[in-house]
């Protein structure tokens, strides 16, 4: 059952859903989501001498890649046919009753903007800010505001049971709370 606004407003009130910082339910609340805002730090990758990504590889991801902090406020401008990871503005939490799917806007995507086109499930359990994997699709670079664009939606959905196991109790998760954005490890799996 996915939540209703109704039901999204409740469940903040009863602590099984958190954000911070709150909501305001005038401005990002939908029918059956909540807008959160874009964060205000970007990886982008550099150039490299590598040339190709390799998941089996045995390379920080971290170190190919360049930190960019925004003020609040202000713009980063998104190039053409360009990557970047970057993260909500808004910590959440969900408990292990829920699990939440984030998905990119529309009137972003009509300008060429793709906001996480995979990874978009949040287990039960759940705590952090979303790291998003943002590009533009479109010809012509856009900017983007930190913490005031509205960047994706978020809806939720009540499970049948309670999650015997939550996603930070998994021994298994790679990134888990996340308060920045974080580079693939994709290649710690190859290790196994």
């Amino acid at each position: 059952m996915i939540l209703s606004d109704r039901d999204i407003k409740q469940y903040i009130q009863q602590g099984k859903i958190k954000i911070d910082p709150s909501p305001d339910f005038k401005t990002q609340l939908g029918p059956c989501s909540i807008d959160l805002h874009l964060g205000n730090v970007f990886k982008v990758f550099k150039v490299s001498s590598y040339p190709y990504l390799d998941p089996k590889r045995d390379i920080d991801f971290e170190e190919i890649m360049e930190e960019i902090k925004v003020p609040e406020g202000g713009p980063f401008i998104l190039q053409p046919k360009s990557f970047v990871l970057t993260t909500t503005k808004e910590n959440f939490s969900i408990n292990n009753e829920i699990m939440a799917r984030l998905d990119g806007r529309s009137s972003l995507a009509r300008l060429g903007v793709i906001v996480h086109l995979t990874s978009a499930r949040f287990d039960p359990g759940w705590h952090g800010k979303a790291v998003l994997e943002i590009g533009n699709l479109g010809i012509m670079p856009v900017i983007l505001y930190a913490g005031i664009t509205r960047i994706c939606a978020l809806t939720f959905e009540k499970l049948s049971n309670p999650s015997e196991t939550p996603y930070l109790q998994q021994a298994d998760h790679k990134y888990a709370e996340p308060d920045s954005p974080q580079a693939s490890k994709i290649n710690h799996e190859h290790k196994k």
